[in-house]
């Protein structure tokens, strides 16, 4: 299984970025998909994550409606929009894939790709 995290870069406070995952070696539509971050000297978080069983999404409070995830099942890849970025938003950022019908917990996901550099300028 392979989880391939792109689309990262330096943004100033307020753009957009939008994140993509390409997955192979699994069968996609039965995996809940999620993103989580990771800044420095901080534990990995849950950002935001869609349900394979029924395609909800669900989101972290920090978002506060600015991200969107979704996922395009015929490409295998799920996506990250990131609007009204700030500088907080800086992070590591990982999709992660997981059987599970638990879509915020890490402990239920299984792979993980390798990340992608998110940097909000103020």
């Amino acid at each position: 299984v392979q989880l391939q995290a792109s689309g990262g870069g330096l943004v100033q406070a307020g753009g957009s970025l939008r994140l993509s995952c390409a997955a192979s070696g699994l069968t996609f539509i039965t995996y809940t998909m999620g993103w989580f971050r990771q800044a420095p000297g901080k534990e990995r978080e849950f950002v935001a994550g869609v349900r394979w069983s029924d395609d909800g999404t669900y989101y972290a409070d920090f978002v506060e409606g600015r991200f969107i995830i979704s996922r395009d099942n015929a490409k295998n890849t799920v996506y990250l929009q990131m609007n009204s970025l700030k500088p907080e938003d800086t992070a590591v950022y990982y999709c992660a894939a997981s059987r599970s019908y638990v879509v915020a917990s890490q402990r239920t996901y299984d792979y993980w790709g390798q990340g992608t550099q998110v940097t909000v300028s103020s």
